[in-house]
This record gives structure tokens, C-alpha cells and sequence, in this order.
């Protein structure tokens, strides 16, 4: 079997920084440029500020997540069911700072992101097992 999985996470994690690198840039020019940043800057600590920037971060780790665990799922002797879990679940985990822009936008159910952030630690914790029960375990 081919580490497909793996690829598949390095190549989204890396559209998904892109992504989440480009709303960063946004939420400068919102701060620092645009109409009103006075009272945006003000804001900035609280409310869909805040939220905002905890996207960002989040978007970021969780992308830059991504493309370490496909990396790891390529080099590594994880293989078959293992590294499709753990390749799928860690993508789901992308839904966290997904879910919280949908919060803040389109003012959406937080189920979303507990969703992503569950999905992500069980990406991980299934990544962690098929690497341990390999050779040198």
C-alpha cells in the first residue's frame, strides 16, 4: 500500500496554513488599516476579536499538524487501517478553527468545534499507537 494517506495530509495542511496565512493578513489590515480600526483595536481582546484570532492560531497549528502527521504517515512503517484513521481523523481536526470562523460569522452551533478538537486528538492518539507498535516500539 502507498503512504496515499499521508500525502493527502501534507498537501491539504499545506492549502489550509495558505489559507488560514492569508486571514491573518486580513485580520492586520482590519486591525491596523482599514475603516474604523480604532474601534476594532479596542475590541481586539474580546468577543469575535478574540475569536478571530483564536482561529488564526488555531487554523495554523492544527494545518501545520497535518502536514507533520502526513510526513510522519509517509516515512514512518504506519500503514493500512492505522494510517487511514489517523490520516482522516487529523484532517477532521481541521474542522475546529472551521467551526469557530462559523461561529463568528455565521453565528453557528460551537458542535463543530468540539467536534475538530476531538477529532484531533484522536488522529493523534491513533498516530501515536501505530507508531509505537512498530519496530522499535
Amino acid at each position: 500500500m502507498t503512504p496515499q494517506h499521508g500525502y493527502r495530509n501534507i498537501w491539504i495542511g499545506l492549502f489550509v496554513i495558505a489559507a488560514f496565512m492569508g486571514y491573518g493578513f486580513w485580520l492586520i489590515y482590519l486591525r491596523d488599516f482599514a475603516p474604523g480600526k480604532e474601534e476594532w483595536a479596542a475590541a481586539y481582546g474580546s468577543g469575535e476579536h478574540f475569536e478571530s484570532r483564536l482561529a488564526h492560531v488555531h487554523g495554523n497549528l492544527l494545518a501545520l499538524l497535518n502536514v507533520l502527521f502526513g510526513y510522519l504517515i509517509v516515512k514512518l512503517p504506519v500503514r493500512g487501517a492505522t494510517a487511514a484513521w489517523a490520516s482522516w481523523l487529523s484532517l477532521a481536526g481541521l474542522l475546529m478553527p472551521i467551526g469557530i470562523l462559523a461561529e463568528v460569522y455565521f453565528g453557528l452551533s460551537p458542535v463543530v468545534v468540539f467536534v475538530g478538537a476531538a477529532s484531533m486528538v484522536a488522529g493523534t492518539l491513533v498516530l501515536a499507537f501505530g507508531v509505537a507498535t512498530q519496530r522499535g516500539g
